[in-house]
């Protein structure tokens, strides 16, 4: 079960990475519809405003390749849901190949612009894994060097005495500014697509922890039941002997109490074989056809009759019956959830049933204290209880485990007047015949 556990929070944990990976891609494929613009600005201000001769056809061609492979990006990406590692990289590969032509166009190394390597290094950095990274360092270091030694200067005087007034200073500070913002913006956003990640991992592997406390209870259980079987049929065997014998059969009182006993012994049985069938079982061999109203009917009365309560009432508000299959899990489920209501409200309780659209809501609403803000904050974990006895808290824990497991989920809040609401909400898919 360990190695399973493993095997599940492994795949879902590449799930949570590939899903960020998504994120991250849309966030540079955002980052390059930045890069066109200013390019497109930074291409019209030079040449109009300062009269600065630039090789406007290439320019163009290359700007027009990064628009397309964005689109191309953004329609891919949009449709697939899965990044990898490989993938960011080849991303980030073209984008340095853009930035490389751009500036062989325009100067080379003299362009300020040339910092912007920087960025693509450090988004590297965050993004990729190492062996990306040092690639992507190597790439640009290659690219830089091969611009000293094959482009044409930029014809820009190097006027630095001049100060702000300086042509490449005012470039040089442009750049730093793009630079510093874009990475604050970027880089805080695919940091917060890795906490969403991670948070998403924490959660994964808390709820494999939770299904294998699970399993081991219902070992423990099915354990028990098997161990309790034996001495229940002694018992039962004696109660049949005593029914039968001269010192009891004069004495109604006794039979009557005898009779009691034996009610109680055939309900115990039942128990025991409801656990031993819910442990040893699929659901197809532990299921039973029926429709949803005779379900939960049948239900309601099996519970009303073996549990002393002042006031229940039971509100159905299904109009269409349709033929489902229900498990003794499923059934088990609602016990726990209308005995806990009991134990909290002895005087009154409310069962009320309902369809929404192509799910299945239970709500149970009881008069009692009400949950603890506490408890409200961890519904559903084991051991959380107000009942202040040791090994409490497991009901609510294996309801909301089975609702989980069928797809549903289980919801807790506490009523203005007192008492609490205590909502399952199953989809009729995973019972619907």
């Amino acid at each position: 079960m360990k190695t399973k556990n493993a095997e599940a929070v492994t795949t879902t944990a590449t799930t949570a990475e590939s899903a960020a990976g998504h994120k991250n891609m849309l966030q540079l494929i955002q980052l390059r519809w930045l890069a066109v613009i200013g390019q497109i600005t930074t291409i019209s201000v030079v040449t109009l405003g300062f009269g600065i001769h630039l090789p406007l056809p290439q320019m163009l061609a290359v700007l027009a390749c990064l628009i397309a492979f964005n689109i191309a990006s953004q329609l891919r990406w949009h449709e697939r849901q899965v990044v990898s590692n490989r993938e960011l990289f080849f991303a980030l590969l073209v984008d340095v190949a853009s930035l490389t032509a751009q500036l062989y166009f325009s100067g080379g190394t003299t362009n300020p612009f040339a910092f912007l390597y920087l960025l693509q290094v450090i988004l590297s950095a965050v993004l990729l894994e190492a062996w990306s990274t040092w690639t992507i360092v190597a790439v640009t270091g290659s690219c830089l060097a091969g611009l000293a030694l094959l482009s044409k200067p930029l014809a820009i005087p190097l006027d630095h005495e001049r100060g702000l007034l300086s042509l490449y200073l005012q470039g040089t500070l442009i750049c730093f500014v793009l630079n510093a913002s874009l990475l604050v913006f970027f880089i805080t956003r695919i940091n917060r697509n890795v906490r969403a990640a991670d948070a998403q991992l924490a959660h994964l592997r808390q709820r494999a922890a939770e299904e294998e406390h699970i399993v081991r209870m219902g070992l423990l259980a099915s354990g028990a039941a098997h161990e309790l079987g034996t001495p229940m049929a002694t018992m039962s065997v004696i109660l049949g002997d005593w029914k039968h014998m001269p010192e009891f059969m004069n004495h109604p009182e006794l039979l009557e109490e005898i009779n009691e006993m034996e009610t109680q012994l055939k309900r115990c049985k039942k128990i025991v074989s409801s656990i031993l069938l819910s442990a040893g079982e699929t659901r197809s061999e532990s299921s039973s056809k029926t429709t949803i109203n005779n379900f939960l009917n049948d239900l309601i009365r099996e519970w009303q009759a073996s549990r002393p309560i002042a006031s229940f009432e039971y509100h159905n508000a299904i109009d269409q019956d349709i033929p489902v299959v229900f498990d003794t899990a499923l059934k088990q489920m609602i016990f726990n959830v209308l005995d806990n209501g009991l134990e909290a409200s002895p005087h009154w309780l409310r069962f009320d049933v309902a369809r929404e659209a192509d799910a299945l809501r239970l709500t149970v609403t009881d008069a009692g204290p009400g949950f603890m803000p506490a408890m409200l904050a961890q519904i559903g974990k084991p051991y959380q209880s107000s009942k202040g006895r040791p090994g409490g808290g497991l009901g609510l824990f294996l309801v909301v485990n089975v609702a989980r497991t069928l797809g549903g989920t289980v919801t807790a809040h506490n009523r203005p007047e007192g008492g609490a609401i205590v909502q399952l909400n199953l989809p009729l898919a995973a019972i619907t015949l």
